[in-house]
């Protein structure tokens, strides 16, 4: 017998969705907001490939020699991470979404908003926004590659439910249901955990790895506090274009924030 959530989950994911609020005007003020994007992040990666040093941060593999648990611990290192490219590479990835957004899938993109989600939207951030933390959890001594997969995963999977929180809630809906939203910020929250818990741990950080972990972790936490305040209707929230609106400037401000902070305290010449 499906309970009362799951004739909910199905009648949201299987009926057509009506159109929300989202006019022509704004989608092409969202128009000339993906193209700006576009370039803003796409000069600071190129800017930051071309001047940043060539060093890099190793990945390391942890093994036992024995029988499991109870043989003798070795760490060797995998390959090296080229910082440079890395952080640019995360810059590059958001120009690419937003170039997306505002040029090649601009008709999928704007159908997607007037039905409440922006599939573009969490598609890249389930792969910019992990780049971002696994670069974190290296500058913090999580070098081991199956802890840096586990990471990777559950980022993933916290970004996934924010998908599923707009997939699950179309406009004009009877009920806001908030469960892939409470999900996805505990699995947040574990990954979040374990950074600051390495952090602390470890001594002798350089002063710009605890000022990135301080800043991404404020910055990382107004995206759910967006969601919420879109799926509370509170304020100008209510209004689907202003909260993608806010997604767009704190990426571009959680995204050039690292890139700077990585740049002056360990890419500078």
């Amino acid at each position: 017998m499906i309970d009362a959530l799951g004739r909910r989950t199905i009648m949201s994911i299987s009926t057509a969705r009506p159109r929300v609020a989202v006019s022509d005007e704004q989608l092409a003020e969202l128009r000339v907001w993906n193209l700006a994007l576009t370039v803003l992040h796409l000069v600071q990666a190129v800017a930051i490939m071309t001047l940043a040093t060539d060093r890099t941060l190793a990945v390391t593999s942890s093994f036992s020699a024995g029988a499991g648990a109870f043989g003798v611990a070795h760490s060797q290192a995998l390959f090296e991470v080229p910082v440079g490219f890395a952080v640019g590479g995360f810059l590059a990835l958001a120009a690419f979404n937003h170039l997306m957004s505002g040029v090649a899938a601009r008709d999928r993109y704007e159908h997607d908003l007037r039905h409440g989600i922006n599939r573009l939207r969490w598609a890249e951030y389930a792969v910019s926004a992990t780049w971002m933390l696994l670069l974190i959890a290296l500058f913090v001594g999580i070098t081991d590659v199956v802890a840096l997969i586990a990471i990777a995963a559950a980022n993933v999977g916290a970004i996934l439910y924010g998908w599923l929180q707009e997939l699950m809630n179309p406009p004009r809906r009877e009920q806001t249901l908030m469960t892939p939203f409470v999900f996805g910020v505990i699995t947040a929250l574990i990954v979040w955990l374990a950074i600051v818990l390495s952090m602390v741990a470890s001594s002798g950080l350089p002063d710009f790895v605890v000022g990135v972990v301080l800043v991404q972790g404020l910055v990382f936490v107004c995206f759910p506090i967006n969601q919420w305040l879109q799926y509370r209707g509170v304020g100008m929230w209510r209004d689907y274009a202003y909260g993608e609106k806010t997604y767009a400037l704190l990426s571009l401000v959680a995204k050039s924030l690292m890139a700077w902070q990585i740049f002056g305290g360990f890419l500078a010449a």
